[in-house]
């Protein structure tokens, strides 16, 4: 039988374990109900958005946060399984690919497009992998060529092919030399898509799921070419503008026009378990994840809270609370969010179904999701 002396010590410690045990709970209690105030504050304001979701993963458990309505047609709120359009954070996704195709050797962050991709532009040619991965490649954005622009007013649901979306910009001249600073274009991860179905013979998608998907689980998770609906049961996307009724964009626009930059269709659970894979070291090694980590100042497109830096197809995102590390995304109807720790460890991810505010509307959005990294960390 143990000494009186240790049975004491040993409720001591018992009880002082619960004593800070209740403290935290109650900090991450108080924690979480301040982002669910704030996304119903979202949901609440001019021009705000139906709804609004954040998920939070923490100690192996995904607690979600929500507010509004995922369809205004019908009462409740967005789900965590609901189907959705993730927006850039699919170059993410086609940045993971890349360096798993580094990892194998098939491709290098030095090589060239000249190299890689024979059929592109002259212009591009000196262009490197790992300039494409950070937006230093000075390739102008596809999104901001008038005759992009006035193919989708013509025809906005019209299938678009990855090389059709590059004859949009690939007579213009570079915006700077290559290396030389940050800007992000949406055109740099079109080029990495094509790259790597180079390098392998085979397509995007097919790679997409055998690099990405399939190791990480992504079962709700797809690239839709073709297809303009979404999977059931989706969170439908709206445009707002003040003093009218929310407009349906759900399928206004092709995915096709943005493919291995920002077609991914998933839902929050998975965005989450995709952004901890990431940072995990599910998809490619030590070496690559090092070179991922390589910062340089530039925001991502909308920014994320606190102070940006770019590395490869990744985003860090400094905050009060502490580092973060991810993307964000912006298409008709959703404006994303999904970060994780360094190690892969916890989560936080934030939809809205409207796309990226701008303004006050975008300063609340940042100050709700600082607020939910400080949530995650617990602090």
């Amino acid at each position: 039988m143990p000494h009186p002396s240790r049975q004491i010590l040993f409720v001591a410690a018992v009880c002082a374990a619960g004593a800070l045990l209740v403290p935290a709970a109650a900090q991450a209690k108080t924690s979480d109900a301040k982002v669910k105030r704030g996304l119903h504050g979202l949901v609440a304001s001019a021009e705000g958005p139906p709804g609004a979701i954040a998920t939070l993963y923490r100690d192996g458990r995904l607690t979600t946060l929500r507010a509004g309505r995922a369809d205004v047609r019908r009462a409740g709120a967005p789900r965590a399984t609901q189907h959705m359009r993730i927006a850039s954070v699919a170059k993410a996704f086609s940045g993971a690919v890349a360096l798993k195709l580094v990892e194998q050797g098939r491709l290098g962050l030095d090589d060239t497009v000249g190299r890689r991709l024979p059929n592109g532009s002259s212009v591009w040619g000196n262009v490197t992998v790992r300039q494409l991965l950070n937006h230093t490649s000075g390739i102008p954005d596809y999104t901001e060529a008038d005759a992009f622009r006035r193919t989708v007013q013509q025809n906005p649901r019209a299938y678009l092919a990855p090389e059709q979306i590059l004859r949009f910009v690939r007579a213009d001249p570079l915006e700077f030399a290559p290396g030389s600073r940050y800007a992000y274009s949406n055109t740099d991860n079109i080029i990495i898509g094509l790259i790597a179905e180079a390098v392998t013979g085979r397509a995007y998608p097919r790679l997409l799921k055998d690099i990405v998907l399939t190791p990480a689980g992504l079962d709700d998770t797809s690239l839709p070419v073709r297809r303009i609906s979404l999977p059931r049961p989706a969170i439908r996307g709206y445009v707002v503008e003040r003093g009218e009724q929310p407009g349906d964009v759900t399928t206004f626009l092709s995915p096709s026009g943005a493919w291995a930059s920002g077609a991914i269709v998933s839902t929050p659970r998975d965005l989450a378990a995709f952004i901890r894979a990431n940072l995990g070291g599910r998809f490619f090694g030590a070496a690559q994840r090092r070179a991922q980590m390589s910062f340089v100042p530039g925001a991502s497109s909308p920014p994320g809270p606190g102070a940006n830096a770019a590395g490869l197809a990744l985003f860090r995102y400094t905050t009060r609370c502490g580092v973060v590390y991810g993307h964000t995304g912006n298409f008709p109807g959703y404006t994303q969010f999904a970060a994780a720790t360094a190690d892969g460890s916890r989560s936080v991810t934030t939809t809205l179904n409207i796309p990226a505010p701008t303004g006050a509307l975008l300063r609340k959005l940042r100050a709700v999701q600082a607020d939910a990294v400080c949530a995650l960390l617990g602090r």
